[in-house]
């Protein structure tokens, strides 16, 4: 039985050219930047902590490597799932989008959507049970700086991906903008995950619009009732209108992890959704 036309149907073939002229130009340009943006802070957070760094200028070079290796497997699997399901994901609409969401407006309000749907995505890790053991692979880590940005287990990025491509699905969003979408989320878990020390004047009024250091450190506080609050990514705004922004002050010695759980060596992580407990237990 033929699907009906407005179901699963291609996206406008204009549409598909320029937002495939536009990806190949920029995805290049996307990956430089980054990893200028991740040595920038590597380097800031060493020369000018917010906390002791363990071990030395390049700390705890054990947790740097399973950092590394669980980045390492989530970038094998962006180009053989991520990318091809997310440019499946933009090839096709159901046909729900308003004509007038569409231009530069279009755009500025698919980063707010996608934004605000990765707030709720991220508090379904931590309370949900099977999602939470995946997650807190991100969360063993003891220590908090620009490699923990990117220390993810590959279970959960997949995941992540999945439901990601329905919501793309859903609202017709173009790949160019899943694309910037996902530059700036880690431009700003780069940011947000290092340890570099921010002056108070500036710190403090971005917190306001943005999620910085000082908010999401407190996310990484192995107390449990700090884990589970400032969920958001980019935006600061999400935490305060849904009531999950904690009021706990990051300070220099707070303890980071999960509260009773040890760190794992690198195969303990990979197994972590086997050996997890409930966030609840």
């Amino acid at each position: 039985m033929a699907a009906p036309a407005s179901l699963g149907k291609p996206a406008r073939a204009g549409h598909i050219k320029n937002m495939d002229i536009f990806t190949a130009e920029a995805l290049p340009y996307k990956g430089v930047a980054v990893a200028i943006w991740f040595a920038l802070f590597f380097l800031g957070e060493r020369l000018v902590p917010a906390a002791q760094t363990p071990r030395g200028w390049f700390g705890d070079l054990p947790r740097l490597l399973r950092n590394g290796g669980l980045f390492a497997i989530n970038t094998g699997l962006s180009v053989l799932i991520i990318l091809p399901a997310t440019l499946w994901a933009a090839g096709f609409t159901l046909g729900l989008r308003p004509d007038w969401w569409s231009g530069w407006t279009g755009f500025a309000l698919d980063l707010l959507l996608l934004d605000f749907w990765i707030y709720w995505w991220h508090r379904a890790n931590h309370n949900a049970s099977l999602l939470w053991r995946f997650h807190e692979v991100h969360h063993l880590d003891r220590f908090l700086d620009t490699s923990s940005a990117v220390r993810f287990h590959f279970g959960e990025v997949i995941l992540s991906a999945l439901v990601r491509a329905a919501v793309i699905v859903l609202w017709d969003i173009p790949f160019v903008t899943v694309v910037a979408f996902e530059g700036l989320v880690l431009f700003a878990a780069i940011f947000q995950h290092s340890n570099l020390r921010l002056p108070r004047a500036l710190e403090r009024p971005l917190s306001y619009i943005l999620i910085t250091p000082s908010i999401h450190w407190v996310h990484h506080h192995a107390v449990r009732r700090d884990t589970d609050s400032n969920y958001g990514t980019v935006l600061s705004v999400w935490d305060r209108l849904f009531a999950s922004l904690s009021p706990t002050a990051r300070t220099p010695t707070m303890e980071i992890g999960v509260e009773g759980r040890a760190e794992r060596d690198f195969l303990g992580l990979l197994a972590n959704p086997l050996l997890s407990r409930a966030p609840s237990d």
